[in-house]
């Protein structure tokens, strides 16, 4: 399976303007550029892009492996918070930190920390980044 987008740019990178799409069409010329990046200005951002990515593929992930654990989800809400740090002369993702809440009837709290401490490593978004990953996650009742 093969999945794609795309991103185009102009001018300069503070003052030049990009979009971002996907293949599927749920983002379609998405405006980006430094302001949105780098400051408080409107439209999308690599970094966001990667944490909404990072956060739905965690959630799915959660949900096999509650299923492999003869458990089902009523509910999984992930948030992933992507730190974007300075370094040098450029700039590197440092870290993601997901938050995860669930509810799960029958589950206990060490089997749940147990898969979801499992999902974050085996998530395949998780095995692609080489930023420091880490995670909360909260069984609801």
């Amino acid at each position: 399976m093969k999945k794609s987008a795309s991103a185009h740019w102009s001018g300069g990178i503070k003052d030049g303007q990009g979009t971002i799409s996907t293949e599927t069409g749920v983002l379609s010329e998405a405006p980006y550029g430094f302001k949105s990046r780098f400051e408080d200005g409107p439209g999308t951002n690599p970094e966001e892009l990667i944490g909404a990515a990072h956060a739905g593929c965690y959630s799915m992930a959660m949900s096999l492996e509650l299923g492999n654990a003869g458990l089902t989800a009523t509910s999984i809400d992930t948030k992933a918070v992507v730190t974007l740090e300075k370094d040098g002369a450029g700039f590197t993702i440092t870290a993601v930190h997901l938050s995860c809440e669930a509810r799960v009837p029958g589950a206990d709290a060490a089997t749940f920390d147990r898969i979801a401490q499992a999902t974050k490593q085996g998530c395949p978004v998780s095995k692609v980044l080489k930023a420091e990953i880490t995670l909360d996650a909260r069984l609801l009742s």
